[in-house]
């Protein structure tokens, strides 16, 4: 067994490599350079290490490493990409590890390459020649946008763990349910013109107001009909979170654009989303044929339900030393979910540093992270 870098290099040498994802074809990047690390420094602990490529995406690759042979087992997941940055906001550079007030700054430190770097600290020290089942590493691409490489894996892979951790930055805490995401957007031709003879042309932000005003009535249809009182926001939410239409006070305005973003809880599927919007705007549809058009501005993430009283949860609360909750973001974990494993989200940082300038880890973070990790592989693959 090959000796590999320590802790602090290893969070160095992933942090120093991009992989930002992005649906901007100009910033996106390939996690080749990430999934490469991974792939070596898992090979040289003994895994068998497996690189697809991803379809449908720019370059991006998943690694699959396996050690110990059998049923069950354990699967430790997380996204190898990376959220870009925001130029001019960082007090250092985003690619440098930066050691300072007893935290390890760098983009992707919590969200995250950082956990990889734990993962392969835990590791190195067990005894994996006493595996009874096997234990699993699944470094993903594409998180931060389309999710494709999960969803490819969990279509693609004959694998079937036990148990699985996402090690999303969750403070050390389980997380075994969450809501999904749905992104759409919806543009509103009409004909633009003197805005003298109003007759002459058809106002698109006149349109869109009345699409507000009916997806705004879909938005108390969600709150009204759907509910999980473990979230803190119990509800589907819906946000406006861009228009933009017309170029002149004097002009007819011709084309009008909305963004909008929908959280559905577990058991509303992103389908019938889509359906309700559609449903909702059919009327105005008729009205003014051909004028509406919605579309998903990028693929959307399920929400995900997972067992709070099942054995593994208690275990991993036990362990953790933590209640098992539930949060309004979305993760990979309903398509690692697919695998027929018992799923929980759980990683070290605080997801309140995830997409932020100064993104750090912090390092009382580290030693916790990697005992966990020795202790979950322990009851999971050597008991």
């Amino acid at each position: 067994m090959k000796v590999i870098p320590d802790l602090k290099s290893r969070f160095s040498s992933l942090i120093y490599a991009p992989s930002i994802s992005a649906t901007e074809p100009q910033l996106d990047m390939s996690n080749h350079s990430v999934i490469t690390l991974l792939n070596d420094w898992f090979s040289d602990l003994g895994f068998d290490c497996q690189v697809t490529k991803v379809a449908g995406t720019r370059d991006k690759r998943n690694l699959l490493a396996k050690i110990g042979s059998g049923e069950g087992g354990l699967l430790l997941a997380g996204h190898t990409d990376t959220v870009p940055f925001d130029e001019g906001r960082w007090s250092q550079d985003p690619f440098i590890l930066t050691e300072k007030d007893n935290r390890w700054y760098g983009l992707g430190s919590c969200d995250m390459k950082g956990f990889f770097a734990l993962i392969l600290e835990a590791v190195k020290d067990l005894p994996l020649n006493k595996l009874q089942k096997p234990l699993y590493i699944f470094a993903s691409a594409d998180e931060e946008t389309t999710m494709e490489g999960a969803k490819a894996f969990a279509a693609e892979t004959g694998i079937r763990p036990e148990y699985a951790i996402i090690g999303e930055p969750t403070s050390l805490k389980p997380v075994y349910m969450h809501k999904g995401h749905l992104a759409q957007g919806i543009r509103i031709t009409g004909r633009s013109g003197h805005s003298s003879d109003p007759g002459r042309g058809l106002n698109a932000i006149e349109i869109m107001h009345k699409v507000i005003g009916q997806l705004l009535k879909l938005k108390q249809h969600l709150a009204d009909n759907y509910r999980e009182d473990a979230f803190s926001v119990p509800y589907p939410t819906m946000n406006f979170g861009h228009i933009h239409g017309g170029d002149a006070a004097n002009r007819i305005c011709g084309c009008c654009d909305l963004h909008l973003d929908i959280r559905p809880l577990p058991g509303l599927a992103l389908e019938d989303l889509e359906l309700m919007l559609i449903n909702y705007l059919q009327e105005i549809n008729r009205d003014y044929p051909g004028a509406v058009d919605i579309r998903t501005l990028y693929p959307g993430s399920e929400a995900f339900a997972g067992v709070k009283d099942s054995a593994w949860t208690r275990l991993v609360e036990s362990l953790s030393g933590q209640e098992a909750e539930v949060v309004n973001y979305a993760t990979e974990a309903p398509y690692i979910n697919k695998l027929g494993c018992q799923t929980l989200v759980l990683g070290p940082g605080s997801i309140n540093q995830a997409h932020q300038p100064d993104e750090y880890m912090a390092m009382d973070q580290l030693k916790p992270t990697v005992e966990l990790l020795k202790q979950l592989i322990h009851k999971a693959c050597i008991q």
